[in-house]
């Protein structure tokens, strides 16, 4: 079987999977995001990333498609499965299909674009006047599902739609949006070769927009730190950690969305940011975190995801009463802290590995909304609780 992850993707997996209808032939479906309505006399700057993935897998989510792909850089996030339906087409009531679902898979490409948009000072008219970088790592993974390299109703050349239900209905193959029965979008205008590799040599950029010079991408190794992993593409709590101190040192400039538990570039280049705030330069200050710098990042170094009850109630009976910041045990206070604060009950300036007396009387708040009251709601962990906290937000309790 095919990977239903597209390999090298950023995975925010939004659930709520369901099956597609297996009597149809296998489809991909082109769309671009169309954010901005620019022009050619009045370009404007190109949406990014990050903001089009915040929104789809925020307030957007209900019409998220499967992948969304930045054709500048290549990075692609996927939001469900090859085998789900994803949510960026029409399907009423009327319709014979299920758009959606018409096929044995319905695979929705969002293009992150809009025509005469300005990327780093040029200007891009069409989606094939991009570098379309990842476009043949994207077209081979879509291709293994099945998807013949064909356009049922012509390759996508401007903004004229054309449907036709029984095309949809009895041929597989690559159709733009504005080829789906029942919708009324007719993007997305043009598209990469189906017959070449990244980008489209039939359709060279604009030379009245010339892409800029190559820029230094940010680097994108990974070490480990007591166990957890940092740089692009880690995944955890722990990354968010970081993104949240980093935005609260000043040095969050690159977010567009988040921070959030994925490693992206823009956490290497806010992570330079702090480096260089340190003094460090050159390789020291790359974006990628050294143990030196991560402590003083948060004042502690983050484990993996498990407390120990003993070691949490010790903190919480010697942290209030000693000099201020001081942690009995930092990292499993920290994850307290963190579950305290998503759960609404602690700032999170607060989650600093020192649980003194704000984090005990929000974790007071904690064992109340448990059930708790008086002497059993003093802000002393108890077994319950503290399981209850854990199984809530994602980590084990040992004794």
């Amino acid at each position: 079987m095919p990977d239903l992850w597209l390999p090298g993707a950023e995975i925010h997996d939004l659930g709520d999977h369901a099956p597609t209808d297996q009597q149809y032939p296998p489809k991909a479906i082109a769309h671009i995001t169309w954010d901005r309505n620019a022009t050619a006399a009045a370009p404007q700057d190109w949406c990014t990333f990050e903001d089009l993935v915040g929104y789809f897998t925020g307030v957007g989510a209900g019409n998220a498609p499967h992948l969304v792909w930045d054709p500048f850089s290549g990075r692609t996030a996927q939001l469900f499965p090859a085998d789900s339906r994803s949510k960026s087409l029409l399907s009423p009531p009327e319709s014979p299909t299920r758009t959606n679902r018409a096929g044995r898979v319905v695979i929705q490409i969002e293009a992150v674009f809009f025509p005469y948009c300005r990327y780093r000072g040029a200007v891009y008219p069409r989606l094939v006047d991009t570098p379309c970088a990842g476009w043949d790592r994207l077209h081979a993974w879509i291709g293994s599902w099945g998807v013949p390299d064909t356009w049922p109703m012509g390759r996508p050349t401007d903004f004229t739609d054309h449907r036709d239900e029984q095309v949809w209905e009895t041929r597989g193959g690559w159709y733009a949006h504005a080829h789906v029965p029942f919708n009324d979008h007719s993007d997305p205008g043009s598209w990469p070769d189906l017959t070449a590799g990244s980008g489209s040599p039939g359709s060279p950029p604009s030379q009245q927009h010339p892409a800029p010079p190559d820029e230094p991408a940010p680097p994108r190794y990974q070490v480990s730190i007591n166990g957890l992993p940092y740089g692009y593409g880690a995944e955890g709590y722990q990354v968010t950690a970081v993104g949240r101190a980093l935005v609260a040192q000043g040095s969050g400039s690159h977010y567009r969305s988040g921070p959030g538990p994925n490693w992206t570039d823009a956490d290497t280049e806010n992570y330079a940011d702090y480096q260089r705030s340190l003094g460090y330069s050159g390789q020291a200050a790359d974006g990628v975190p050294g143990e030196g710098s991560l402590r003083r990042l948060l004042g502690y170094l983050p484990g993996p995801r498990s407390v120990s009850l003993a070691h949490v109630v010790a903190a919480a009976r010697t942290d209030p009463g000693a000099e201020q910041g001081h942690r009995s045990y930092g990292a499993e206070a920290a994850i307290v802290e963190q579950a305290l604060a998503d759960e609404g009950l602690l700032e999170q300036r607060w989650v600093d590995g020192s649980f003194g007396s704000r984090t005990v009387a929000a974790y007071a708040g904690w064992q109340r909304r448990c059930g708790y009251a008086d002497a059993d709601a003093d802000g002393i962990p108890g077994r319950d609780s503290l399981r209850r906290l854990g199984s809530a937000r994602g980590f084990g309790v040992t004794d």
